[in-house]
């Protein structure tokens, strides 16, 4: 599956993650990025190779050429579409980085469902 642009899969469902691609999309640069909303059923239609299990679990960008990179792999090619945090994408490919990136971004995935729900709390004022 090749596209023209790079894609962003991501759970719109949970709290932290809308609010970080919120303020992607609102970088410069965005607007050559295709944002998909994973937990949407209507957007979800199309995801290629990616089952929506799988996008709902991890951050996965489709690259221009169709590739998909997971996790850490997947900000640093966020990072690299957009001017303001270039610099940050391309430190993943210094190397160790990606490695060392993606396990803290494992150990992320642990804690980010109580991150989630304590923004959902915060949110509704419970």
């Amino acid at each position: 599956m090749s596209c023209e642009q790079p894609t962003v899969y991501y759970d719109g469902s949970c709290p932290l993650c809308s609010t970080e691609i919120s303020f992607y999309r609102k970088r410069e640069g965005a607007q050559a990025i295709t944002f998909v909303d994973v937990s949407d059923a209507e957007q979800r239609t199309n995801l290629g190779d990616l089952d929506s299990e799988q996008a709902m679990r991890r951050f996965h960008v489709r690259d221009a050429n169709g590739t998909l990179h997971s996790g850490a792999r997947g900000f640093f090619l966020l990072w690299r579409q957009l001017p303001a945090f270039r610099w940050l994408g391309y430190l993943g490919r210094l190397p160790g980085v990606a490695s060392l990136a993606e396990g803290a971004y494992r150990l992320f995935l642990k804690v980010r469902p109580t991150i989630s729900a304590m923004m959902r709390k915060r949110a509704t004022g419970a």
